[in-house]
């Protein structure tokens, strides 16, 4: 996120048009602005045009991610523009802390920004562009709340023709921060704007950049097809101006997306030039990001030794820490499965147990998150409209003494203005009540599938249960797991296994009754609760919903040839059941010896078979 970086200006042309060809070629007018500062050097020109050239120099090196010269050529800048009104100055402060990403340097930089913001005028110029630095350093600080308030108010306040830059700018960093609160609309939308803006003004360096969000975007969306594009066309952009750290990162989004395609090979290709050039510029923690998707790689392609020396080199001595907390439990559930591919159940144990710890306290942060970015969002609304009261009522206050004959017809004016607020302010909270029934759906709803979650699906069963105890009433569950699922993951890729849950859960909405519950019970497995239902009723509903899965579920090319199955285990509620533990470990107990018996097919807990009418009992003997 370090273009559009350059937001306020020094008022010399010569200046302003150099800081003006950053977004264009930062390379070359990094070499310009050196030229340049050579030469005012010599000529002991005043302090205050050396430290403009300053601000263009730290603008450049940020822009290209050389944060080290960007931070100390920013730094030079302000000994000598001291006054926190002055444009330079603010330009020299942003471009600091804008090239600033550890915790103690964020801290350090927001109250530097803060401190500044209370010496401008409110909506001035130099109010906006230090907004629009705090928001990127709270985004930072993975504070989407305090960024969208912050971000908001620079995005409102620059509204106004003369300031279409500084909207752009607030602009470009809103849409990422959107993107982090899951908002993709949104961010999409912020993203276009800023794409019609660098590419009717020649901005090379920028649009590359801003191309490479729309990517991230897209691929936070799954459409990796579409994120796949925009990472092309933003790895052709910036090696037009010569942009490695952008090639670098063009080439390890590629290799990302690819890999959910499964498209492993020309995905190593990329992700291997990108492990070169991230090591030779020394960034370490988008070098590991990258390492972890070659293990990824090495384990599609059978080499499970080569991915686990891969993933221990990347967690030795607390290396994970550089990495996003987001994406940090990934790393762990890869080596589970990498562990569990070289046949160490014990290693694969401890790091499939890390990672659900580290995954449940990452969901418990990012459903934190996603509520503080509701209320931040709805509050800054509220401040916006609050404002724009005001402004209305100083506006009726001068006009009723200016012009008294016109005091009623300026009321009804101000009782118009007011109910329109009113009526906003109920659509804002309409709007905030349906994101939290959103988001108390989303917590109880598996993300790929669309199915209820195991904790939704429990407490789902675990009260048909108790009403059907209540009632004397048959309930039966099944636990359905789907048959040598490992190797369609192992040999079609991931997404290829994705689709086949997609699939199966799909046609099982439309086969199973309107009262049956179906959620995902963890990874392959489902559990289907079939309320009023004999053992003769749900083996029925359960062979149908097996031979529909047969005949339907179909892998993509190449792989059209293998044939999609599940086994199943049922158990029927009793005498004596009176808790959804007990039931679903009877079904699991049948789920195993239709696994062992060679999969394909169902098994009845022992208990319950007697149950059966007898010609189920033929069927599923003849069946297997």
């Amino acid at each position: 996120m370090s273009a559009h970086a350059a937001c306020i200006y020094d008022t010399d042309p010569q200046i302003r048009e150099l800081a003006a060809f950053v977004p264009r070629n930062a390379t070359r007018a990094l070499q310009d602005a050196k030229s340049l500062l050579q030469q005012l050097q010599h000529a002991n020109a005043p302090p205050q045009r050396i430290a403009a050239v300053d601000a263009v120099l730290a603008q450049a090196y940020s822009d290209l991610e050389l944060d080290r010269e960007a931070r100390a050529t920013a730094l030079a800048g302000l000994k000598l523009a001291t006054d926190p009104r002055d444009p330079v100055h603010i330009a020299l402060l942003t471009a600091h802390a804008d090239s600033v990403y550890d915790s103690t340097g964020i801290a350090r930089e927001v109250t530097a920004i803060e401190s500044a913001r209370a010496q401008q005028m409110r909506g001035s110029l130099g109010d906006v562009c230090l907004l629009i630095s705090l928001g990127r350093l709270q985004y930072r600080e993975d504070r989407a709340d305090l960024a969208i308030s912050s971000l908001t108010q620079a995005y409102q306040g620059s509204l106004d023709a003369s300031r279409a830059e500084q909207h752009v700018i607030a602009a470009a960093v809103l849409a990422s921060v959107m993107r982090m609160a899951g908002d993709f609309p949104q961010a999409l939308a912020l993203n276009q704007q800023v794409i019609d803006w660098d590419t009717a003004h020649g901005n090379t360096l920028d649009l590359s950049v801003t191309r490479y969000l729309r990517g991230q975007i897209e691929n936070a969306s799954h459409h990796f097809e579409a994120a796949i594009e925009q990472f092309t066309r933003a790895r052709a952009l910036s090696v037009m101006v010569e942009d490695r750290v952008g090639i670098a990162f063009a080439d390890r989004e590629l290799c990302r997306n690819r890999i959910e395609l499964g498209q492993a090979v020309a995905a190593r290709a990329q992700c291997e030039r990108a492990e070169r050039s991230f090591a030779r510029i020394g960034r370490n923690d988008e070098l590991k990001d990258t390492q972890v998707l070659l293990a990824r790689i090495d384990l599609i392609e059978g080499h499970p030794q080569s991915a686990l020396a891969t993933l221990d080199r990347v967690l030795e001595h607390g290396g994970l820490e550089m990495m996003p907390p987001r994406t940090q439990p990934s790393v762990y559930e890869l080596r589970a499965r990498t562990n569990a591919a070289l046949h160490d159940w014990h290693a694969a144990y401890l790091d499939l147990d890390e990672y659900l710890r580290r995954y449940a306290a990452e969901n418990e942060a990012q459903r934190v998150r996603q509520e503080s970015t509701l209320r931040a969002r709805f509050k800054t609304d509220q401040e916006i409209d609050r404002n724009a009261s005001l402004q209305r009522e100083l506006s009726l206050t001068r006009e009723r003494s200016e012009r008294q004959k016109t005091t009623l017809r300026w009321i009804v004016v101000a009782i118009v203005a007011s109910s329109l607020v009113i009526v906003l302010l109920t659509s804002l909270l309409i709007a905030n009540l349906r994101f939290r029934r959103q988001l108390v759906r989303l917590a109880g709803e598996d993300s790929l599938t669309g199915l209820p979650n195991r904790g939704r699906t429990a407490q789902l069963a675990s009260a048909a249960l108790a009403e059907a105890n209540a009632a004397q009433q048959p309930l039966t569950i099944a636990l359905i797991d789907m048959d040598r699922f490992k190797d369609v993951n192992d040999r079609c890729g991931h997404a290829a296994g994705d689709h086949v849950l997609k699939e199966f859960a799909r046609l099982s909405r439309e086969a199973i009754r309107s009262g049956d519950i179906l959620g995902r019970w963890g990874g392959e497995e489902f559990l289907l609760v079939l309320p009023n239902a004999t053992l003769d009723t749900a083996v029925a509903s359960v062979e149908r919903l097996r031979a529909r899965a047969a005949d339907s579920i179909q892998l993509p090319a190449p792989w059209q040839e293998l044939r999609v199955s599940f086994s199943a285990g049922l158990a029927v509620s009793g005498d004596g059941v009176r808790t959804l533990d007990e039931l679903t470990a009877r079904a699991d107990a049948a789920l195993y010896q239709a696994k062992n018996d060679g999969r394909d097919r169902l098994r009845i807990a022992d208990e319950d078979d007697r149950t059966l009418s007898s010609g189920t009992r033929r069927a599923l003997r003849l069946g297997g």
